[in-house]
Formats: C-alpha cells, sequence, structure tokens
C-alpha cells in the first residue's frame, strides 16, 4: 500500500516456499528503469518515523512514572530505544540522496518511482512479520533471481532497506502503543473524578492530550473500553454501577466487554510479537556477514569463480571487490547489464589460447576491458 511517498507495505504472512513463489511472481512484473525518483527519497520518512517512535517513548516513561499500565509492546520500546535510535542514525549516514537516485528504479505502477530494492525489502519485511535472519534472506533473494538478477549495488545496500521497512513497522506499532496510553490516561482521570472524587488539587491526570486522527480509531476505542473494565473490577462493589453503564454502552455498538477485551488481546499479543521481530531482526542484521550472503547470491560473483585459471577464488577481498567494480562501471557506461559484461569476459578467457588471456581478470584491467565493451556494445547492436 503506498500512502502519499511513503512505501508502506502490508502483507499477511507467508511460509517460506510461499514467499518464494510471491518474490518471483513481483520480480516478473517489475518492469525497471534506470533511476529512482527523488521524490521517493525514504530518508524524510526515517526521519519522520524516528520523532513518533521517539514521541511514544517519551509518553510511555511519563505514563511509568504516573503508575499506569505499559503496552506489553512498548515494553520492548523502552528497552531497545537505543537500537533504534543507533540504527536510525546509520541509515541517514549510508543512504544519500545522490546514492539513493542511482539505484534501479521502478518504472509502472503503484511503486513507479521508488528504488526496485527498497520494494524488495519492504515486500520481504511485510510478508514475514518483520522477521528476519541470514537463512531466509538469502533463499528468498535468489526466489527473486529466479525472474530478475539484482545488480551488486542493490545487494550490496539491501541491509540499509532492510532497516528502513523495520522503522516503518515500529512506527506502525507505536502509532496503536501511542493510542493506547491516551485512552488509559483518560480512563485514570475519568476515575479519579468520579469514584474517588478527588479534588483538582489532588489529581494526577489533568490534562487530557489531543486525540489524534490514525488508522487505529476502532482500536483506540477497545483500547478505552478494556482497560476501563480492567480498572473497576479493583474498585470492588463500589464500581458496580459504573460497570453496568460500561456494560450498556458497549452493548449499543453491538459487542460485549468479553468480546472487546478478547479482541484487544489479541492485538497487544500481535503487536508485541512484531516489534519484537523487528527489534531481534535489526539485531541479526548488525550481526550479519554481508559479504557472505553477497557471494553467495550475486550472480556475477558465481561466474567471476568460473576464472579458467583459477585465479579470482585466490584473490583477496580488495582485489575481487576491484573487479567487481570494473564491471559495474562497465554495466553503467554501457547500460548493459553486469551478468552480461561478466559472462563476456568470461568467454574471452575460456577462448584463448594464451596462458595469461586464460585469466578473466585480463579483459577486466587497463585498456583490455575495452575489448569487452566494444564486443558487448556490438551484440546489442
Amino acid at each position: 500500500m503506498k500512502i502519499g511517498n511513503t512505501l508502506n507495505i502490508k502483507g499477511a504472512v507467508l511460509d517460506k516456499t510461499q514467499l518464494e513463489n510471491y518474490l518471483e511472481k513481483i520480480a516478473s512484473e517489475h518492469n525497471l528503469q534506470d533511476k529512482s525518483d527523488k521524490k521517493t527519497y525514504p530518508i524524510p520518512r526515517v526521519q519522520e518515523n524516528f520523532k513518533y517512535i521517539t514521541k511514544t517513548y517519551d509518553i510511555l516513561n511519563q505514563h511509568l512514572k504516573l503508575g499506569i499500565n505499559i503496552h506489553p509492546a512498548g515494553e520492548w520500546l523502552l528497552d531497545n530505544y537505543y537500537i533504534i535510535e543507533e540504527t536510525v542514525k546509520e541509515i541517514i549516514q549510508e543512504l544519500t540522496l545522490k546514492k539513493y537516485e542511482n539505484f534501479l528504479g521502478i518504472s509502472t505502477g503503484a511503486y513507479k518511482g521508488y528504488a526496485r530494492i527498497y520494494v524488495l525489502a519492504s515486500e520481504i519485511i511485510a510478508y514475514t512479520d518483520g522477521k528476519i535472519d541470514k537463512n531466509n534472506l538469502s533463499s528468498l533473494l535468489k526466489a527473486y533471481q529466479k525472474k530478475k538478477t539484482l545488480n551488486m549495488e542493490e545487494i550490496w545496500n539491501i541491509n540499509v532497506f532492510f532497516k528502513i521497512a523495520i522503522i516503518e513497522n515500529i512506527r506502525n506499532v507505536c502509532e496503536k502503543i501511542y493510542s493506547s496510553q491516551i485512552q488509559k490516561y483518560k480512563v485514570e482521570n475519568i476515575l479519579e473524578r468520579i469514584i474517588e472524587n478527588k479534588t483538582k488539587e489532588e489529581r494526577k491526570f489533568l490534562n487530557l492530550p489531543i486525540p489524534e486522527n490514525n488508522i487505529y480509531l476502532e482500536e483506540t476505542k477497545y483500547s478505552f473500553i478494556e482497560y476501563m473494565a480492567f480498572r473497576l473490577k479493583k474498585y470492588g462493589k463500589k464500581a458496580n454501577v459504573y460497570t453496568k453503564i460500561l456494560e450498556e454502552q458497549v452493548e449499543k455498538i453491538g459487542t460485549t466487554i468479553s468480546e472487546v477485551i478478547k479482541k484487544e488481546h489479541f492485538d497487544i499479543a500481535i503487536k508485541k510479537v512484531l516489534i519484537g521481530n523487528c527489534i531481534k531482526s535489526i539485531q541479526d542484521l548488525q550481526r550479519m556477514n554481508f559479504l557472505e550472503i553477497f557471494e553467495e547470491i550475486n550472480g556475477v560473483e558465481e561466474i567471476l569463480k568460473k576464472d579458467p585459471a583459477n585465479v579470482y577464488e585466490k584473490m583477496d577481498f580488495k582485489t575481487k571487490d576491484y573487479y567487481r567494480n570494473v564491471i559495474k562501471e562497465i554495466s553503467k557506461k554501457s547500460k548493459i547489464s553486469e551478468i552480461y559484461i561478466a559472462k563476456k569476459a568470461l568467454e574471452l578467457a575460456e577462448n584463448s589460447e594464451e596462458v595469461k588471456k586464460k585469466h578473466i581478470g585480463y579483459y577486466l584491467i587497463s585498456k583490455r576491458k575495452t575489448r569487452i565493451i566494444k564486443n558487448t556494445t556490438n551484440k546489442c547492436k
């Protein structure tokens, strides 16, 4: 689902096979353009999300001091806010506007203009309920690549786009947490006045926050009912008349208190799991060796490893990276896929009878790479 220039994809959780099939399908549907639209640059939204997350963190701390019960998902936020803060800083530092615009974009449909890798990362986060680890990440990206190849720049930077999608998820949960806490404050305000009969000077819950218009309008109503029922029970017989009034009001909207409690508790459990998945996934992404993942799923790497001279695999990371960057450079200049260029270099090496020319790198360094450019350009005419 796209809201303005916000990428906020929603989806039911799919098992591994279902999600792999889904990713193959969307890969087939993705039509691409050379660049992403700067209007879809995600950093302003990341900053907005973090402000909302911080506002939720602040209200939770305030309510702890006031003795108001904290939403269970809010406990994850209180314990891990520093992780979210550091992640947001990393995202902003890593993803400049210029860098974002240079990613391949989606050219048609609902996500037109968005970076293809941003859409893909958001799809994966949406359909895994924010839960991601090294094993499912590799297999899911391979599933997408059965229909469309990701370039090296996309694979190398997918980490940052996963984090952006996760921060979006956390913000979505925070909207529910924040709304729920406001309703609890309202309940405490009412109880101080009508049951405890406190004077204005004695009350703790005076300044009612202004409710926001958001997508949780129905859930907000349920949060109020659930918490009011919970608090009234604490007063015993003294609150019977108010419990009866609450029951009557709930019946008017076509349900019962027990049904509302059941639905609210179910939603609480879902939100708690979701934010837990998100925090754990951020931690897992920090620990993952993305070089291993890159080499495992990058089609160019797979081709270069077939070097007839058996030299490439023995090289250090710096030299391998230099070779890969040369292919990336040729691809950008010639508008020809990295895979095709790597295959062409391999073909030239395999067809050579001279020992030094058997090494795939012979065709990727110095002036010799012009042979690949000429060769690929001629093939495409």
